[in-house]
């Protein structure tokens, strides 16, 4: 599982950097970019739910540990 959170939290990173590039910063919330900042927010949503998943999995381990 945390290979699998991990590769997956590289993958939204990546995502990330591609739709920087994409943003046209003269016109930010005009055609494409509003698509590239959509799915920027996407990839960073999802890093967040990958990161709280890895810590949820770490304290369900450590409870186990200790039972």
């Amino acid at each position: 599982m945390k290979i699998v959170t991990i590769i997956l939290s590289i993958i939204a990173i990546a995502l990330i950097v591609f739709n920087v590039t994409k943003i046209n910063m003269n016109a930010p919330f005009e055609g494409g970019s509003v698509i590239a900042l959509i799915t920027m927010l996407a990839a960073l949503c999802a890093l967040i739910l990958l990161q709280i998943l890895r810590i949820s999995k770490r304290i369900e381990q450590k409870v186990k540990n200790k039972s």
